[in-house]
């Protein structure tokens, strides 16, 4: 460890200095914890627009990348994995908390079902539309190897962790949920010519689009706030990625399959 003019501590490495990425510096310097937020930040703001501008088939591959660099800048920033709801003492219990929850979603969604005053929610041409194979590759790779884990290493680990050691957990769960439903913005805008229930209950034109997407962005920063909940409570990120995990794929499965019996 060096010390400069200005008396900030850095670190020599062979290729040069690796100024303040040994951990999180002060505000005032230039790579303080706020730099580092926002590098994140623009990390995802990147993957974001990749997605939108993109082919569909680029889809997963820029997510893991994306989710990648997050983790490679939250570890260089001096985050530990525990700090990132990513190490192993608490693996056990997120996994017990997984499987409740899991089991939780699939019973709301049967009862749903079941009840034809919501099942009109299942009638969702996105899932629908879909082919067996595409079905699996949907439920086996995209939502979890694209939503569910760039998303989750996002917002609840790596943000989180950065905004919660500098602000505390309150301010991280807000900011996390914040960001969390701005990111829903762009998928919802189709929302209303996918979903019958949507369509019913905000309408079509542009009103009903711009409705769906602000009820979208509201309900997804709530959504953000349970999910940093469970991380905090459980020290793991298991339980807010099965709990997400489930609610997608369970979603497109009963969707998919109820399209067909009902027909």
């Amino acid at each position: 460890m060096t010390t400069d003019a200005l008396g900030r501590s850095y670190t020599r490495t062979g290729r040069g200095t690796a100024r303040c990425w040994s951990r999180v510096a002060n505000v005032g310097d230039p790579c303080s914890a706020m730099w580092i937020l926002f590098l994140a930040v623009v990390v995802l703001a990147a993957a974001n627009a990749l997605n939108a501008l993109l082919a569909p088939g680029w889809y997963v591959p820029v997510c893991v990348v994306a989710a990648v660099l997050l983790v490679l800048i939250a570890r260089r920033s001096g985050l530990t994995w525990d700090d990132l709801g990513l190490g192993r003492a608490a693996a056990r219990r997120g996994l017990r908390w997984g499987l409740v929850l899991a089991g939780a979603v699939l019973v709301v969604y049967l009862v749903g079902l079941a009840l034809p005053f919501a099942q009109e929610a299942f009638q969702d041409e996105r899932a629908a539309g879909l082919s067996p194979g595409e079905l699996v590759y949907r439920v086996l790779v995209r939502v979890p190897l694209g939503t569910v884990l760039l998303e989750e290493i996002a917002f609840r680990g790596v943000l989180w962790a950065m905004v919660r050691q500098r602000w505390g957990p309150a301010w991280a769960t807000a900011a996390s949920s914040v960001l969390f439903g701005l990111w829903h913005v762009q998928p919802s805008r189709g929302l209303t010519r996918a979903n019958a229930a949507a369509q019913a209950v905000f309408g079509a034109g542009q009103v009903g689009v711009a409705l769906s997407v602000t009820a979208a962005v509201a309900g997804t920063a709530l959504a953000g706030v349970l999910f940093c909940e469970l991380r905090r409570r459980s020290g793991s990120l298991i339980p807010p990625v099965v709990l997400h995990y489930s609610l997608n794929s369970l979603s497109y499965t009963l969707a998919w399959a109820a399209s067909r019996w009902w027909a």
